[in-house]
């Protein structure tokens, strides 16, 4: 009888807690993927205050603006359409809806402004393939004018020790760097702490990040110091100029964040693009994932860096120059006294 009575009480309990559970979970419905989708950055997105106040986001004004156009008629293409349209008022670059089809994305973030980089250019200074060397997904050479130039187009690979040392012991004769991190769409943060270690002799705070402790808009966890140690090996000593545009974005605007303002180091180009928020991902009952930032990042001076970062020194590329096989950006770094 005993054993029977439990038996009974624990189904009973699981059928309780497997209530409660589903209410919580959207329906694998048009309605349900939509709302799923909203409640999902509603909760967990981290950047409402600082969009409120940019440019007054209302993510509940964009619910109610949105969710009429959801019906269980529409196909899965007008589904997404509109969903896509609902993420794009977020303005973020870091926020995407993955569907086999197509993944919604934001671009106005650089579509609206000056490209700044030519790739043909790049390359014309890199030289042939046997001019350069490339490692862990940066290529660099030693100029005519005893300048070294850096290239790192991605963070996306792991930046080792015996990489950097190699890097740092080619470009030791130069008289000046430039870091071209121009289109730069990010990758690994700790690839961008990693070439931040060679250009600092002490410990730094690069900067300080937080995390969401709930759904309320407003909570976060206390922020925490993001710590960089010097590299251990040959650091560089001389003046460095880091060329940006606003394709430098996430994990290269987190590079360029933990550089700027340091006393040998000069920010040339156009605002960076931002993407001061660390990404997560969710998958929605349809099966469709969204990523999302999550875990906002601030610079040593406690200012949020995800609308970009400001150069040092305003240059954008000059058609005419283009024209004459010449990038604006990389020749005002070398003309710098």
């Amino acid at each position: 009888m005993k054993t029977h009575f439990s038996l009974i009480l624990c189904l009973l309990l699981a059928l309780s807690a497997a209530s409660c559970v589903t209410e919580d979970v959207e329906r694998n419905t048009r309605a349900g993927n939509f709302d799923a989708l909203w409640r999902t950055l509603d909760e967990r997105y981290c950047f409402f205050v600082e969009k409120g106040e940019a440019y007054g986001l209302d993510w509940n004004e964009v619910y109610a603006r949105y969710r009429p156009a959801v019906t269980e008629q529409m196909n899965a293409y007008q589904l997404f359409d509109v969903m896509g349209s609902m993420l794009a008022e977020l303005r973020d670059g870091h926020v995407n809806l993955y569907a086999p089809h197509d993944v919604a994305r934001y671009g106005a973030w650089f579509d609206d402004f000056p490209a700044n980089f030519n790739d043909s250019l790049a390359r014309r200074y890199l030289g042939r393939t046997d001019d350069y060397r490339t490692t862990a997904g940066m290529q660099y050479r030693v100029l005519d004018d005893h300048t070294g130039y850096l290239r790192v187009s991605t963070f996306e690979y792991p930046i080792g020790d015996g990489n950097l040392h190699e890097v740092m012991a080619y470009l030791g004769t130069c008289q000046r760097l430039i870091v071209d991190v121009r289109s730069n769409g990010g990758g690994l943060l700790t690839a961008a702490e990693k070439l931040a270690s060679a250009f600092i002799n002490e410990p730094l705070t690069g900067g300080y990040m937080c995390h969401k402790t709930g759904p309320a808009h407003t909570a976060f966890s206390q922020r925490e110091p993001i710590c960089i140690e010097p590299f251990v090996g040959l650091r560089w000593q001389k003046p460095v100029y880091v060329l940006t545009n606003r394709r430098t974005y996430s994990a290269a605007n987190s590079f360029v964040m933990f550089l700027k303002g340091l006393p040998h180091v000069t920010v040339v180009g156009d605002r960076t693009g931002g993407g001061a928020g660390m990404p997560l991902h969710y998958e929605l009952p349809n099966g469709w994932s969204v990523r999302f930032s999550a875990c906002p990042m601030f610079d040593r001076e406690g200012r949020l860096t995800e609308m970009g970062i400001d150069p040092d020194l305003h240059v954008d590329l000059s058609e005419a120059d283009v024209a004459r096989g010449i990038d604006t950006l990389i020749e005002a770094a070398r003309h710098q006294p």
